[in-house]
């Protein structure tokens, strides 16, 4: 398998932490959970992590970051050095001239910090609370993207087109740098993948469908984004939910029962037993995976969601990692450490334990040992 020249099987990792406010079933308020988030964010830079991600959801406990921007600039504040990524800005949901003043304010008040991530939404209950058609959401999000990452080259935003209209007004405060390289986009099915390429953004990869699967898609990316940009595109950002443990056993329960529950969590608030994927432009994709897991017994359905995470011994996180690497050439992973309703010290346990055993021998893969 050819990946881009920029990576290779043995080159360092960027290792990566999420946080994404979950709070099922409300058994602690969602101030507290804001509290412990924070907290665990914290630890984040002193534990050697290279990024702070998190990601835009509303209305439901399966996420509750309604504004990821204002997250990452809370955190900004907080930390010196780690790189702040959003996982992701969901474009149809705003307006794309705010969204290119937003991220160029947080850009020069982390000093280049920011990675930016964008994508274009698949929660009915979004778009129906934002009186939006989920149908127009893929030209939405084409039209936005194309708009935010011209502008943010330029330095001002204009625009004419289907949805959006935008008289030539600049960007205060000016981005200072080029987001060029470090602009992803979340990609699940595969015409938002040849999207990407021909808007030359990276892809970021959430893990929910079979990796071969993901691979090929990754190979018709990376063709149209040689022939549209005349570069090698950029190896892709992995992330996963992981749970690490000294003992293989008690992680695999621990996993079972928590990833599992982010899972229900996640079927919960994508309304996947609905047929509403089928109807709706655009989403095609969503609908055969729907149909699928409409068909599938539910242990069955979170065996294979569980299998494509990363849980274990440190031992077996790092071989889960660099499975998934070999499998798509990412040269980077995010892990998300809380979720299910974990309780905190566990999430922390699991997440010390990774940094200190896992994260390194990412970090520097190929390195010779210094004696």
């Amino acid at each position: 398998r050819v990946f881009s020249m920029q990576t290779t099987q043995d080159s360092p990792m960027q290792v990566g932490m999420a946080t994404i406010c979950q709070n099922p079933e409300q058994k602690i308020s969602d101030y507290e959970v804001y509290k412990n988030e924070v907290r665990l964010a914290d630890l984040a830079e002193p534990l050697g992590f290279d990024s702070i991600w998190s990601v835009e959801h509303h209305f439901t406990d399966y996420t509750m970051v309604p504004d990821v921007l204002q997250f990452l600039t809370y955190i900004a504040g907080r930390t010196k050095n780690i790189k702040l990524g959003s996982m992701v800005v969901v474009l149809p949901w705003h307006d794309p001239m705010r969204v290119a003043e937003q991220v160029s304010m947080l850009d020069d008040l982390c000093d280049g910090r920011l990675i930016l991530g964008m994508g274009r939404g698949a929660g009915q209950v979004e778009f129906n609370g934002f009186r939006l058609d989920m149908g127009e959401s893929r030209e939405r999000f084409v039209e936005a993207a194309d708009m935010v990452l011209t502008g943010l080259e330029q330095g001002y935003c204009e625009y004419n087109g289907k949805y959006y209209d935008q008289p030539r007004k600049d960007i205060r405060p000016k981005p200072f740098r080029s987001f060029k390289g470090r602009t992803y986009a979340a990609a699940v099915s595969p015409e938002s993948s040849e999207i990407m390429a021909r808007l030359g953004i990276g892809i970021l990869i959430i893990p929910q469908k079979p990796w071969e699967d993901v691979a090929v898609e990754l190979t018709t990316y990376r063709t149209i984004y040689r022939e549209v940009n005349g570069t090698e595109a950029p190896p892709p950002v992995g992330a996963g939910w992981v749970f690490c443990d000294k003992d293989a056993g008690r992680a695999e329960e621990m996993a079972r029962r928590y990833i599992g529950a982010y899972w229900q969590s996640a079927l919960k608030h994508y309304e996947f037993g609905g047929d509403h994927f089928a109807k709706t432009k655009g989403y095609e994709f969503y609908g055969k995976m729907a149909e699928n897991l409409g068909g599938a017994d539910v242990d069955g359905v979170t065996d294979f969601f569980l299998n494509l995470q990363v849980w274990g011994t440190p031992d077996q996180c790092f071989e889960k990692v660099l499975d998934i690497r070999s499998k798509v050439g990412c040269d980077s992973f995010t892990g998300v450490f809380s979720y299910g309703g974990m309780p905190y010290e566990e999430s922390e346990q699991s997440m010390r334990l990774f940094a200190s055993e896992v994260a390194p021998q990412l970090q520097h893969l190929g390195e010779k040992a210094v004696a």
